[in-house]
């Protein structure tokens, strides 16, 4: 493990291109999306520095205030004219699902480079579509990354490290669970996140989306099969926009399932947002024949390690404090103990990205890696709907 001396933050470095970033979406995340892309120059070393061009959104009014407030230096109401913009050359798309696929094929066929919000799409063949428009847009030196932010926490990045090396050696189970509870109170009003024409799904596309990319991440595998069950605890809430007292819910509030990888290895999988006194709750725990991992959002640079070969009267779950210069994206940041935070990952997805355009190499996660994120989360929906014991993930 290397142990040079922290490097100080720094400007981005002299020289280097700049590429225009237009941003399609305000709110949540793309406030996120804004403090990655405003601070990633300001802290590593570039080979292409991001401009902050244009944010996006149908609020004129509202579209200004946040350019303003972040940095962007114009704003639009049309997602059209951002994309034709010559000062753009990425496209951050931070919609909900339902407009990633129109918009995301749109920005490739003009000849940008795309970073898309999780989960890909709403469906499989929409996935498969804007799939399908990455690929071709690769053979014009074109780049497009799905936000999945999660693989960009340095402990989980060297989780990946470790089991990549066999220190867990074969895996034999996962067990994942992403829990929050801002939907506990039955009265709390509707959202674009409630409606299935919008979202896609519940918690099951919000949540369940990052537990199938970081486990198929760390593993180093993908999901083969699924067994699931998936509830909407309230059916219906108040919308403030129609009055509406009783607006329908049409995703589901909770989804459990189970799941079989290519290997054979057993993985289970929770995402709620009715957990009560959970409010962004992420575990992941890995175990092999060597040993195991365990990972806890709420003490995110921390990484658990249980090496299983040490003699027994001595062996245990260690803590990693992932915070030393060698330790994943460290080394541009604060000296080892001073942690980091969630909106580091933005600024590490950031820096993935603009590093990969601009050396030519590949990027992930790709949307091919979105696609079987939503085909996962497919046959979890057939299973659950059809109540069969184990679903096959579609090819």
């Amino acid at each position: 493990m290397e142990h040079s001396a922290p490097t100080p933050l720094r400007a981005p470095a002299i020289g280097a291109p700049t590429l225009g970033v237009g941003m399609v979406g305000y709110a949540f995340m793309g406030a996120a999306h804004s403090q990655g892309w405003r601070t990633v120059g300001r802290v590593f070393d570039l080979p292409a520095r991001p401009a902050l061009a244009a944010v996006c959104g149908r609020d004129r009014d509202a579209v200004r205030a946040m350019a303003d407030r972040h940095g962007w230096a114009a704003a639009e109401t049309d997602w059209r004219a951002l994309i034709a913009r010559d000062d753009v050359d990425i496209v951050d798309i931070c919609t909900p699902g339902d407009s990633h696929a129109e918009i995301a094929v749109a920005a490739l066929e003009a000849g940008k480079h795309v970073l898309c919000e999780k989960p890909l799409a709403n469906t499989v063949e929409e996935a498969r579509a804007m799939t399908e428009a990455a690929q071709r847009a690769s053979s014009r030196g074109q780049l497009a990354m799905v936000g999945f932010n999660y693989r960009r926490v340095p402990a989980l990045s060297y989780a990946r490290t470790l089991v990549a090396e066999g220190r867990i050696g074969a895996l034999r189970h996962i067990r994942a669970a992403y829990r929050q509870d801002w939907l506990v109170d039955p009265v709390a009003p509707m959202t674009w996140r409630l409606q299935r024409d919008r979202a896609g799904s519940g918690a099951l596309g919000d949540l369940g989306a990052h537990l199938v990319d970081l486990a198929q991440y760390l593993a180093g595998e993908e999901l083969t099969g699924v067994s699931a069950l998936t509830e909407t605890f309230v059916r219906h809430r108040p919308d403030p926009e129609t009055g509406s007292r009783r607006a329908e819910v049409t995703v589901d509030d909770a989804a459990l399932f189970t799941g079989r990888l290519a290997s054979g290895a057993l993985a289970s999988f929770e995402a709620t947002r009715m957990a009560a006194g959970r409010k962004n709750s992420l575990r992941i725990e890995l175990n092999g024949e060597k040993g195991s991992l365990a990972f806890d959002l709420e003490r995110l640079n921390e990484l658990a390690f249980h090496d299983h070969t040490e003699p027994a009267h001595t062996a245990g779950f260690r803590r990693i404090l992932v915070t030393e210069p060698g330790h994943p994206y460290l080394k541009a940041w604060w000296p080892p103990g001073h942690g980091l935070g969630y909106e580091h990952t933005f600024v590490h997805q950031a820096r993935d990205l603009l590093t990969a355009i601009a050396t030519g190499t590949p990027v992930a996660p790709t949307f091919a890696d979105g696609l079987q994120v939503q085909r996962v989360l497919a046959a979890v929906e057939e299973s659950a709907e059809k109540n069969a014991a184990y679903t096959s993930v579609p090819l």
